[in-house]
């Protein structure tokens, strides 16, 4: 099996009756673990990602996913400059002019379980907005950065930073063109993003 065909969530897990009739036929129970209900919101979410337990099988999913959209001479837009030198022996070119790359690649704070969005803040986006980003994306995230809900997440954030709380805190959320338009007031301005997540396994 190739390491893009290791995705979570392969098969769908049967939803009680009385879950059905309360919660809906397409909503993930409430007692999923965490881990679960991410993925089936965050495929619902229409992203990719790639589940590795090992900073090796990382590296094996980054260049399947370089090879397959033909990124080999793409350079790859950071902003952290501390990811471009975790995979400075990937043979990626990396910039940090936005303008220069079909790419944005970066870390991120929290991955939301709630509703399968992925929570950055000016550590990843600095100033920018999502729509001034590359249409695609590749997230390096932890599963150690699952979360419940963004309440969850936010208050982790301030317990991390203390006073010094980042600013320009929003989600990811829409990874392909839907008619549905969310209300949620942490993905306003945003765009729709092609978006891949290598989550590494780190509990």
């Amino acid at each position: 099996m190739g390491l893009l065909d290791i995705l979570f969530g392969g098969g769908k897990k049967k939803v009680s009756k009385e879950t059905a009739e309360t919660r809906g036929q397409h909503m993930p129970d409430l007692n999923l673990p965490v881990d679960e209900k991410f993925t089936i919101h965050f495929k619902k979410n229409g992203g990719k990602f790639i589940y590795c337990v090992s900073q090796q099988e990382i590296s094996s999913a980054l260049q399947s996913i370089i090879e397959e959209n033909s990124w080999e001479k793409e350079p790859f837009f950071v902003m952290d400059s501390r990811l471009s030198e975790k995979f400075s022996k990937e043979g990626i070119l990396f910039t940090d002019k936005p303008k220069e790359s079909q790419v944005f690649f970066t870390t991120c704070e929290h991955l939301i379980a709630q509703n399968g969005s992925i929570l950055v803040c000016s550590n990843q986006l600095n100033e920018r907005k999502v729509n001034e980003l590359p249409s695609n994306v590749v997230v390096f995230a932890t599963t150690s950065q699952l979360v419940e809900s963004i309440g969850e997440g936010l208050k982790t954030i301030k317990r991390k930073y203390g006073a010094k709380i980042p600013a320009n805190i929003t989600t990811l959320k829409h990874f392909k063109a839907t008619e549905e338009n969310s209300d949620d007031f942490l993905t306003y301005g945003s765009s729709t993003k092609n978006l891949y997540l290598l989550l590494l396994e780190d509990l």
